[in-house]
């Protein structure tokens, strides 16, 4: 029965303009937030002045072809973010057939496209009752808020965490299709013939991965007035592999994600040296992942497929 007396709570939101805000706060962009939510660009612009007018604050700084949070919108983006992922685990688990288990799992894109995805046909077929749920961010999540089991990350091992399993380090060398590296105009016997090519290059602004960079791996080589021929942007790591394999230029290639392509012919290695960012790759485990058995046989079979990395 309700409660005369009780005063009501202020008014909340609803998730489809949370939704709205949430994909045009990460992306910056109505149209892209609409591309993603099957929207137009005016049904987005309308939904954030339908939350902004609820809240009473502005949330976007709205400028001539570009788009910035305001204080409020960045005070509400990680909370509405938070919201959302949690209402997406949680109706996941909720519409689990009877009898199978979910297993959420986190991990950059390009490790999820060129080494994970690849490989789990493996896991799941010896785990049919289990449902996997791969959530690729470039950024990193937190396992307990956003309601995941296991997170793959890279990085030192004084960044792991005391609880984290080591599954293989990475050492970093250029590769190529191999019609480039025959290339008779073009030779690489050396990595001073690196000057004759295209060198495909990961977009890092902040410099947060910089051994990822070709400036990295030229002044380790003591060649740091090398000039290449051009260069090749890209944002993301997943997209300069496929990249390098069509022969459009030379990429530094990161051990456990090239192996692979290698082993297959589609790629590569026309140097011997290689350098080591003294950084590996760690399986971190959710409290709630503890102890639950689809969780420790997936990192069981992440430990075996990390064995084949050695040999």
């Amino acid at each position: 029965m309700r409660n005369p007396n009780a005063t009501p709570g202020p008014r909340l939101p609803s998730l489809d303009l949370l939704k709205g805000f949430e994909a045009a706060a990460r992306l910056l962009s109505f149209t892209k937030a609409g591309e993603e939510l099957f929207l137009t660009q005016s049904a987005v612009s309308r939904q954030i002045q339908e939350l902004e007018s609820q809240l009473g604050v502005a949330l976007f700084q709205r400028r001539h072809r570009s788009l910035a949070l305001s204080d409020a919108g960045k005070t509400l983006y990680p909370v509405a973010a938070q919201v959302l992922a949690s209402m997406r685990s949680i109706t996941e688990r909720l519409r689990v057939a009877p009898g199978r288990r979910t297993l959420a799992v986190t991990t950059t894109q390009s490790f999820a496209s060129l080494w994970l995805i690849p490989r789990l046909a493996g896991f799941t077929r010896t785990h049919p009752e289990v449902d996997v749920r791969i959530s690729a961010e470039s950024r990193v999540l937190d396992l307990e808020r956003d309601g995941l089991d296991v997170a793959i990350r890279h990085g030192p091992a004084s960044l792991a965490g005391p609880n984290a399993v080591r599954l293989f380090g990475e050492r970093v060398f250029p590769v190529c299709s191999p019609k480039l590296a025959k290339d008779p105009r073009r030779p690489l016997r050396e990595p001073q013939d690196l000057r004759h090519h295209v060198l495909l290059q990961y977009d890092d602004p902040d410099a947060r991965h910089p051994w990822l960079h070709w400036k990295t791996w030229l002044e380790v080589e003591k060649l740091t007035d090398l000039r290449p021929k051009g260069n090749l942007v890209f944002s993301g790591y997943e997209q300069i592999i496929p990249s390098a394999i069509a022969g459009h230029g030379i990429a530094l290639g990161r051990s456990p994600l090239v192996r692979e392509a290698i082993a297959s012919g589609q790629l590569v290695a026309p140097f011997k040296r290689s350098a080591d960012p003294a950084r590996a790759y760690f399986a971190v485990l959710s409290g709630s992942g503890e102890g639950r058995p689809e969780v420790a046989e997936f990192v069981a079979w992440l430990r075996e497929e990390a064995k084949k990395e050695a040999r």
